[in-house]
C-alpha cells in the first residue's frame, strides 16, 4: 500500500482497469474509514452501513471502465454510496453474496472482489465511545429528515462544495443551499435543547 500512497484516486482506478488488483485494494483502504463513517451516520446502522460500503465498491468495480479519469473520483464514489444508502433505507434489499465473488479484473481469476473488501470496517465512533457530546451530535443528525441529513453530512462532515453536493444528489444548486440552511437551523435548535442535559451530566461526573 505504501508505494501507492501518493497516487491519485483516479490513477489508482485507471491502474485497476489495466489489471492491477492491488490498486483497487489500495483505493478501498483509502476510503474505508471516511466512507464507512458517512454511511454509518447517514443510515444510523453500522451493519447496514457495512453492507452498503461493499455494495458501493462492487459498483465501482463493475463501472470502473466507464469512469472518466479526467474527473475527480471522490464525488462519484459518494454519489454511488448515497444512492445505494437511500435504496437500502427504502427497501432494505441485500445483494446476493454470489455477486461479490466475481473476478476483480481480466486475467485475475484467482483474485475476487470480496477479497479486497476489509472485514470488520472500523466504527466511526471507535475513538469517541462514551463521549456525550459526540453521541448527542450523532443522535440529532440521525433524527433529521433524510434529505436534510445527507446534505449536512456531505457539507459539514466531509467538506464537499455545494456544486459537488448538487452533483452527488442530482439536485439543483439552489436546492442544496436551501436544504443546508434548513438542516443547520434544525440542528442548532436541537443542539440548544440538548445543551442543558449535557452540562448536567458533565457536572455530575
Amino acid at each position: 500500500m505504501k508505494s501507492r500512497e501518493h497516487i491519485s484516486d483516479e490513477q489508482l482506478l485507471l491502474r485497476y482497469t489495466r489489471g492491477d488488483s492491488e490498486a483497487f485494494a489500495a483505493l478501498v483502504h483509502r476510503y474505508e474509514r471516511e466512507l464507512f463513517a458517512f454511511l454509518a451516520r447517514f443510515l444510523g446502522d453500522a451493519t447496514l452501513a457495512e453492507d452498503v460500503f461493499q455494495e458501493t465498491f462492487l459498483q465501482i468495480h463493475l463501472s470502473a471502465d466507464s469512469f472518466d479519469v479526467s474527473r475527480r473520483l471522490k464525488p462519484w464514489l459518494f454519489t454511488i454510496a448515497a444512492n445505494k444508502a437511500r435504496d437500502a433505507m427504502r427497501y432494505r434489499l441485500r445483494r446476493p453474496a454470489a455477486e461479490l465473488d466475481a473476478p476483480v479484473a481480466s486475467g485475475q481469476d484467482d483474485v475476487h472482489f470480496i477479497d479486497l473488501i476489509p472485514a470488520n470496517i472500523p466504527s466511526p465512533t471507535t475513538r469517541i465511545e462514551n463521549h456525550e457530546a459526540s453521541e448527542a451530535v450523532q443522535s440529532i443528525v440521525r433524527q433529521m429528515p433524510e434529505n436534510l441529513r445527507i446534505v449536512l453530512l456531505l457539507s459539514y462532515f466531509y467538506d464537499f462544495a455545494y456544486k459537488e453536493i448538487a452533483e452527488i444528489l442530482s439536485v439543483p444548486l439552489g436546492t442544496v443551499k436551501s436544504r443546508l440552511h434548513l438542516a443547520v437551523r434544525q440542528f442548532a435548535r436541537q443542539w440548544a435543547l440538548a445543551g442543558p442535559s449535557l452540562r448536567e451530566k458533565k457536572d455530575a461526573e
